[in-house]
């Protein structure tokens, strides 16, 4: 009898711990697709997609998406509008995603959008893309409330480039711009703002992708002897139309967008030139979500987190996947998409960005309440246009990467701009 008892706890033993995996695995039997269309092929655009995918990862690891794995599929754009429209038609047409995030750049974003996008009835979420295109867009009402984004217009880069300028007392700037949609609103946004503030634009020029030599537009903006230069545009054309630049004569007083934080760039351009090189960028609020991603992420990656989008690709990515939470298994785009106000209810309950976060906002909305989402850049708010706005500040190259000159707080951002209307 003692032998048969023996036999029977094993046995039954074995048969709890076969009903826990069969049933731990029957919780993810399931597969739920999201689409990425990034820029993976160029240096500063992977780190973006890494970033996505290690929300991905804690989602998954609080149990996924209405209780299905969550399997993000990425698409490389290689920052060219034909191809980024090409991969996100793919991610919707063959793998049936209704779910897109990205692109980066505006010029690749705004394509994907109107043509797949909106005629596909997908959610689509940006990092990073700022042309205020967008929320004109919108305005219009031909988003169809399936954008969104996590990184502020272009208008906040735009007025906090011309105050550098004004700081540093210069009376005159040459404008080299990438001719794209994003690099066409800049453009517009900071040559007004340098002539509010009676800084004279010598000239804007624009520069086109893929050229053997930048000789040309590089000579006409030189043509006005500017105290500065201002640029923007993207690391392969920014290196090829900086060397230009120098070789020519021009001033090392540069300011950057935040689209040469590049490590690629550094490098090629060389440190000594960029010793009176600024940059500009948004920034996360001075707040503990904040300090909370930059943790994660060193716990991760094994270094801060240093380049462009990297806290927006955070929240971006953290936020489209509590709405698909929120809509439900099998929603469609647009139901995901009318979910984003109840995971950035400023009544809700907050929640954090993690895993314990997501498990959380889980239960809460399944009860039918609404979450407050605290992130990598604050307490994301969006607009009826699915804008935010946020800090800023102005960096400069090291040796080994970037370093923060100024802070600008949202308060102080804000009051800028208006100065300038």
């Amino acid at each position: 009898m003692r032998k048969q008892k023996g036999y029977f706890t094993v046995k039954l033993g074995v048969a709890i711990c076969l009903a826990f995996f069969v049933s731990n695995s029957l919780a993810h039997a399931c597969t739920t697709k999201i689409g990425a269309v990034l820029p993976t092929s160029v240096d500063w655009g992977r780190p973006i997609a890494e970033t996505a995918q290690f929300v991905v990862d804690q989602v998954n690891e609080s149990g996924g998406v209405s209780g299905c794995t969550v399997e993000m599929i990425l698409r490389d754009t290689q920052v060219d509008p034909k191809i980024g429209v090409d991969a996100a038609k793919a991610l919707v047409d063959l793998d049936g995603v209704q779910l897109l995030l990205g692109a980066v750049s505006s010029g690749v974003s705004m394509p994907i959008l109107t043509s797949v996008s909106v005629p596909s009835n997908v959610m689509q979420m940006s990092c990073c893309s700022s042309s205020t295109a967008f929320s004109k867009l919108a305005e219009e009402g031909k988003t169809n409330g399936l954008w969104y984004r996590t990184f502020a217009t272009t208008g906040v880069q735009a007025a906090v480039g011309a105050k550098v300028a004004m700081d540093r007392g210069f009376k005159s700037v040459a404008i080299l711009y990438k001719n794209d949609d994003w690099g066409q609103d800049l453009n517009r946004l900071i040559s007004r703002d340098f002539s509010s503030l009676g800084i004279k634009v010598t000239n804007a020029v624009a520069i086109n992708d893929g050229q053997p030599s930048y000789k040309a537009e590089v000579t006409s903006a030189l043509s006005g002897n500017p105290d500065v230069l201002y640029l923007g545009l993207y690391p392969d054309e920014g290196t090829s139309a900086v060397r230009e630049w120098l070789s020519l004569g021009g001033t090392k007083n540069m300011i950057m967008a935040n689209s040469l934080k590049s490590d690629d760039f550094r490098k090629n351009v060389g440190m000594q030139y960029l010793g009176s090189a600024f940059g500009t960028d948004t920034a996360s609020p001075r707040v503990a979500s904040a300090d909370a991603f930059v943790a994660v992420y060193k716990e991760r990656f094994g270094k801060a987190p240093s380049g462009p989008g990297l806290a927006n690709s955070y929240d971006a990515t953290m936020i489209a996947l509590l709405a698909m939470e929120a809509a439900g298994k099998g929603a469609t785009g647009a139901k995901i998409a009318a979910q984003v106000s109840r995971v950035t209810d400023a009544g809700g309950t907050s929640i954090t960005a993690d895993a314990k976060g997501f498990a959380a906002a889980r239960d809460i909305l399944a009860a039918g309440g609404t979450v407050m989402y605290q992130g990598a850049t604050g307490n994301v708010r969006f607009d009826s246009n699915g804008d935010v706005s946020a800090p800023a500040v102005v960096w400069k190259f090291t040796e080994d990467g970037t370093e923060e000159i100024e802070y600008l707080s949202l308060t102080k951002v804000d009051e800028f701009i208006a100065s300038l209307n």
